[in-house]
């Protein structure tokens, strides 16, 4: 089976529990079926039905989730759904329900709890799990302390893997995604890495420290969560230790799970900041929530909307003389639109690579103008051809290629400057570009287009 027709699959048995669920609400059947029915499904699923529900048979469903999974399928739903589902909580469910976590999930969730919630949480807790809890709380986001997890297992350096077999197999299981241990000293300092793969194939007479391996990758708790996740594409990790900077000291773990969560989450964002979204959005949120969420980059649409048309009454003369012109000129704004939104995709991806270096900037726009210039000459040339044999003006063909290269030039380069100036300032170079590749390229086509119609045809 592929991975296409496994997703596929996976896709259908979550609709089909979707459709079970939604039956059942909408024969209003006995609430102690549907809660067996849910108490059946993974987090997850519960957590995509609930985000596939409008408001208020969302509210329905999640009344009847037990109290002890609910901490756990708050942390699988979206942000916006989460949040409209803790506004409904008290502070006593939303304490049982975090109290069910561990402590880095529980600081996963803690961004989203009120103040006098986290307090209460942390108060709540045994010692150890507390100061795990405060430790997790004081990485900032976007860095791996904010990815990492405390559930690791160790084995000393001085061991046999013997010992070191008997002690996992002492254990009730191995933390989730466990594909090697963790090697340290009586200072508790990371010395290397055991995969589980030598521990089974090796003698077991022989001390751990001959067979680790000691030069893996080791990850700071105040690295990018950017560079962690390269790191964990480029050499195929499922897990990695996380070491204290100062005294090489093991803290914790990183594993292919919390590294997939934030680049998917990172890829939302910047999916929804390319279309001028401040935020992820509920789908079934309140009409005036959703307003506030998009009204900023529409404001900005507006504007821009207005300047093209003023740029096109500028030349309302022009337009009386050569009706042609008016249904040319989307064309040249479209075609340049396209390609600018083709560029500021691929630079704002490579920034987020880490790809683009300072030095290479004017290299990076002399290459994309080269391309412009390739896709002007070539599909300037064909249109204009293409407008000559539909108006039979030669002039009015030749200002309609000039006009499709030099718009493509224009898109180009804004779409390398667009980026890279918000990058500069310190700004995401995500948000809000579509909205602003195509206002220059709207306002910019038009008075190109226009200006040479004027110039060489009026």
């Amino acid at each position: 089976m592929t991975t296409e027709q496994a997703s596929r699959l996976e896709l259908e048995d979550l609709q089909q529990n979707l459709r079970a669920v939604q039956e059942r609400l909408a024969r209003t059947l006995d609430p102690a079926a549907l809660r067996a029915e849910l108490d059946k499904l993974h987090p997850a699923d519960v957590a995509y039905i609930l985000e596939a529900l409008p408001v208020e048979e969302r509210l329905v469903v999640w009344d009847l989730v037990k109290a002890e999974r609910e901490g756990e399928i708050l942390l699988e739903l979206s942000d916006a759904v989460r949040e409209s589902l803790i506004a409904t909580m008290d502070s006593k469910e939303l304490v049982a329900a975090a109290e069910t976590l561990e402590a880095d999930e529980i600081a996963d969730l803690a961004p989203d709890l009120p103040e006098e919630v986290v307090q209460d949480v942390i108060r709540a807790l045994p010692q150890e799990e507390r100061a795990l809890l405060r430790a997790a709380l004081s990485y900032d986001e976007g860095t791996v302390g904010a990815l990492m997890e405390f559930d690791q297992v160790t084995v000393r350096e001085d061991v046999t893997l013997e010992a070191a077999t008997r002690y996992l197999r002492a254990l009730d299981e191995l933390p989730p995604h466990t594909d090697q241990l963790f090697v340290i000293d009586r200072a508790g300092k990371l010395r290397g890495t055991l995969p589980l793969a030598r521990l089974i194939v090796s003698d077991l007479e022989r001390v751990v420290g001959g067979v680790m391996v000691p030069e893996s990758v080791k990850l700071h708790p105040e690295d990018r969560a950017e560079d962690v996740a390269q790191a964990f594409e480029r050499y195929d990790l499922v897990s990695a230790p996380v070491v204290d900077l100062i005294t090489g000291s093991l803290v914790g773990r990183v594993t292919v799970n919390a590294v997939m969560d934030y680049i998917r989450e990172k890829s939302a964002e910047s999916q929804l900041a390319e279309a001028g979204l401040s935020k992820e959005e509920d789908v079934f949120a309140p009409v005036w929530n959703s307003f506030k969420n998009r009204w900023a980059w529409l404001a900005v649409n507006l504007v821009t909307a207005f300047v093209a048309s003023r740029v096109i009454g500028a030349f309302e003369g022009s337009i009386e003389k050569l009706v042609a012109l008016a249904a040319l000129m989307p064309i040249v704004a479209g075609i340049g639109g396209n390609s600018g939104n083709q560029t500021i995709t691929m630079i704002v991806r490579a920034l987020a690579l880490g790809q683009i270096q300072s030095a290479y900037w004017t290299k990076l726009i002399a290459k994309e103008l080269g391309v412009a210039t390739l896709n002007g000459v070539v599909w300037g040339g064909l249109l204009g051809f293409a407008t000559f044999l539909l108006y039979g003006n030669v002039a009015l063909g030749g200002v309609m290629a000039l006009a499709m290269l030099l718009n493509l030039l224009l898109a180009a380069g804004m779409g390398v400057a667009i980026p890279y100036l918000r990058a500069r300032f310190g700004r995401d170079p995500a948000v809000g570009s579509s909205v602003l590749i195509t206002a220059c390229t709207d306002s910019g086509g038009f008075f190109i287009f226009l200006g040479l119609a004027t110039l060489f045809l009026l």
